[in-house]
């Protein structure tokens, strides 16, 4: 049971795409389009005057959660973003972070290897929260992020 307890609330899946950093970063940090592959993302919009990816940038995301409901806005605030290396943000209000989603990009083989990861906050009602269904919400997750990132994969090499 302790061991549940400390156990990494942390997934990721990386995908090889044959297009470069640039074109991958292109669509990785264009929230707008996160509707196009996300399973459980069906839009985003920037606000509260961001108009693009920077730190402190901040965007809602419409979740449709396990790609069946319930369904709700999330605020999201980018949290680290250098162009063609890494995206990330965190989700929450501007007091609370729930978790943290992200990419990082990293040129391979005349293209680029991608990996989206999440990072659930160590807080204890988070703790609680994976104890209960991480395991559950972890495979969810995972399979979410291979999904976006096949259909990413398809955009960037057609």
């Amino acid at each position: 049971m302790i061991d549940k307890l400390f156990r990494p609330l942390t997934g990721e899946v990386t995908v090889h795409m044959d297009a470069p950093p640039t074109v991958v970063w292109d669509l990785v940090s264009d929230v707008t389009r996160i509707g196009e592959f996300s399973p459980e993302t069906f839009e985003a919009r920037w606000i509260r005057g961001s108009s693009g990816p920077e730190v402190g940038a901040q965007f809602k995301g419409h979740v449709r959660r396990n790609g069946i409901g319930p369904t709700y806005w999330t605020l999201c605030t980018v949290t680290a973003c250098e162009p063609e290396r890494v995206f990330e943000f965190a989700v929450g209000n501007d007091e609370v972070t729930a978790n943290n989603w992200g990419y990082r990009l990293e040129p391979e083989a005349g293209g680029t290897r991608v990996t989206e990861y999440f990072r659930v906050q160590p807080n204890l009602m988070m703790r609680a929260y994976w104890l209960a269904l991480g395991p559950l919400r972890g495979r969810t997750n995972e399979r979410g992020m291979r999904t976006t990132l096949e259909r990413m994969k398809a955009v960037v090499e057609s």
